[in-house]
């Protein structure tokens, strides 16, 4: 009988090197998922989300009338319509208004003014913060940047700001403060929007309230699905967990101060904005997710399960009423999930948004140019 040499590579046929290559990408799949929903999203653990505790400001939900936002929707969606039809299926991910967005109770009425769709007057630039991780999958991701492409076409610009991806909000305002300020100082009125992504958001806060000198060069605030409040799913998960975002294939990430998760824990959260007011010279816009629950990704759905226990309401991350600015002007509910917003994950790994990410397309270019062009006009209004 013949024995097979161990030490040689038997020839695959055509088929099952697909066959092969999709369980390469289910492995880089299922350790993704295992990650961030076992890890990030405290998905694996059995502990009570929120924990009994006397440790906590005094606390009250009301409506965000109550709470010193003002709503805009009206308005916003006049502006995001307006956007999507102009530029329609031409864009990625392409969706109409009326399924781009979410109804939450009464939304006030637009205002009928024409919607200015030119070239930007004020050249706004959006100075992005991502969340817990993004630094560790970003070469994995591989990111077009469809989205500073489009913007660029209409006179606004975009870039990236880089944080740590596993440090404590503390920490990376530190960051967001010297990167501003190794910019050039601005002439004449200030053009850089700050828009935080989930940890992203209090990391920007964090950086306005510690470091006075940086305010004179934000224009604007914008949350975008923002941990404004945290997540009860960071109280089941632990810092330790989290490093293993470092073993993502082509991660250079480090673990930083090992404060990420400590930082999105609500306790954290709401501690520090009792005992930090914001600084009122600056405009905060907060941009929510609140996807209807079948537009939520599968692999997304253990977590919005879980957080659905305190309430449903939910992007699988972070509940909607944690995701608004104190004092803000409210923009949007935006049908989408947490990764959808912001992480076009199908779009570069097709396999695996077909598999796991499912719901993840999102006109992620209409919605920015939006947001620009509500936040440029309403710079140009009198001041609140």
């Amino acid at each position: 009988m013949r024995t097979s040499d161990p030490r040689r590579t038997p020839s695959l046929s055509l088929s099952e090197r697909q066959v092969a290559a999709t369980h390469a990408w289910r492995r880089i799949c299922v350790m993704l998922a295992t990650i961030t929903t076992c890890v990030l999203l405290g998905a694996c653990a059995t502990k009570p989300l929120v924990p009994y505790s006397t440790d906590t400001p005094p606390m009250v939900l009301v409506p965000t009338s109550q709470a010193g936002v003002v709503d805009k929707r009206g308005r916003f969606r006049e502006i995001y319509c307006a956007v999507l039809e102009a530029r329609g299926p031409g864009l990625p991910d392409y969706r109409p208004c009326e399924d781009a967005l979410t109804r939450v109770g009464t939304e006030p009425t637009g205002t009928g003014k024409p919607v200015e769709l030119g070239q930007s007057r004020r050249h706004l630039v959006a100075v992005v913060v991502h969340g817990v991780g993004y630094d560790c999958f970003q070469p994995w991701l591989d990111t077009p940047n469809t989205v500073v492409t489009h913007l660029r076409q209409s006179g606004f610009d975009a870039t990236l700001l880089d944080v740590d991806a596993l440090s404590s909000s503390a920490n990376n305002a530190r960051q967001i403060r010297d990167a501003l300020m190794a910019m050039p100082a601005p002439e004449g009125a200030p053009r850089l929007v700050l828009v935080g992504y989930s940890k992203g958001a209090p990391d920007i806060l964090e950086a306005l309230v510690a470091y006075r000198e940086i305010r004179i060069r934000v224009a604007a605030v914008v949350s975008a699905a923002g941990a404004i409040g945290g997540s009860p799913l960071a109280n089941d998960a632990e810092q330790y967990q989290a490093d293993l975002l470092r073993f993502v294939p082509g991660a250079t990430c480090t673990s930083g101060d090992g404060g990420a998760v400590q930082s999105l824990r609500p306790a954290t959260r709401k501690a520090w904005l009792a005992q930090h007011p914001l600084p009122g010279e600056l405009r905060y816009y907060s941009v929510v997710t609140f996807p209807q629950p079948e537009r939520i990704s599968s692999i997304l759905k253990s977590s919005y399960n879980k957080l659905s226990r305190v309430d449903s309401r939910n992007d699988s991350q972070v509940i909607f009423y944690d995701q608004v600015v104190p004092g803000s002007t409210l923009l949007a509910y935006v049908n989408a999930d947490h990764w959808a917003l912001a992480v076009p994950v199908a779009r570069t790994h097709p396999t695996i948004g077909a598999l796991f990410v499912t719901e993840n397309a999102y006109p992620r270019e209409a919605l920015a140019e939006a947001i620009m062009r509500f936040v440029e006009e309403d710079l140009a209004g009198p001041t609140r």
